[in-house]
């Protein structure tokens, strides 16, 4: 069994995305799904899954590779339970994940990409506690729009990034560069070595800002 490289989109479906920022975010999982379809590498390695969170968080697509990866159909609505999603992410990981042990080299570190564009309505704390007990790889979290709270999201990840609007081009931009970021870290395992921080990713298009 090859090592997989797992990658966890976690999404925000609250209300507020109702309209165009939603329907972004579904042409972007496909869009991103196709570009990566043509990559070998990718092809090879990359296991992709899709987290919402709403008023709860659900595995809308488990572990999946990628040709067998069917873009799941998603819904706005409700408020932002984003303590659920960090803590379903970190069940999802410690079960999904094939662990290195000294017999068998397990999977890759995982690649996670959070996308919220409100302020966490239930005990997130609760939920981050439980998910840096995780081993995980490079962790991404987007704040879309004026309403995200980055203060919350960078005790989640050191690396945040802000989109000025949740407009479809924007969104449309971030998951290009989702893409270009799996591709990367894909090829970098397929040489035998992990991606070690946000620096060996490709550089965010200018519509993605990284917060400092």
């Amino acid at each position: 069994m090859a090592r997989r490289l797992p990658v966890y989109l976690v999404l925000d479906t609250s209300g507020s995305m109702t309209g165009e920022p939603i329907a972004a975010v579904e042409n972007g999982v496909q869009m991103m799904l196709s570009a990566l379809r043509q990559d070998p590498y990718a092809l090879e390695t990359a296991y992709l899954s899709v987290i919402t969170f709403d008023s709860s968080a659900k595995q809308v697509v488990p572990l999946t590779e990628l040709t067998a990866f069917q873009a799941p159909s998603i819904q706005a609505t409700g408020c932002t339970a984003l303590g659920d999603a960090l803590r379903l992410l970190a069940n999802k990981i410690n079960s999904e994940v094939t662990k290195t042990t000294a017999e068998v080299k397990g999977d890759w570190k995982p690649l996670v990409f959070i996308m919220t564009d409100g302020g966490p309505t239930d005990d997130w704390k609760r939920g981050l506690t439980e998910f840096k007990k995780c081993k995980t790889g490079i962790v991404v979290a987007c704040a879309v729009g004026a309403g995200a709270d980055t203060s919350v999201l960078k005790q989640i990840t050191e690396c945040v990034v802000e989109l000025d609007t949740a407009d479809s081009s924007t969104i449309k931009a971030f998951f290009k560069w989702v893409s270009a970021s799996v591709s990367t870290g894909s090829a970098k395992v397929n040489s035998g070595t992990e991606m070690a921080g946000i620096g060996e990713l490709p550089p965010p298009p200018p519509e993605v800002n990284i917060v400092v």
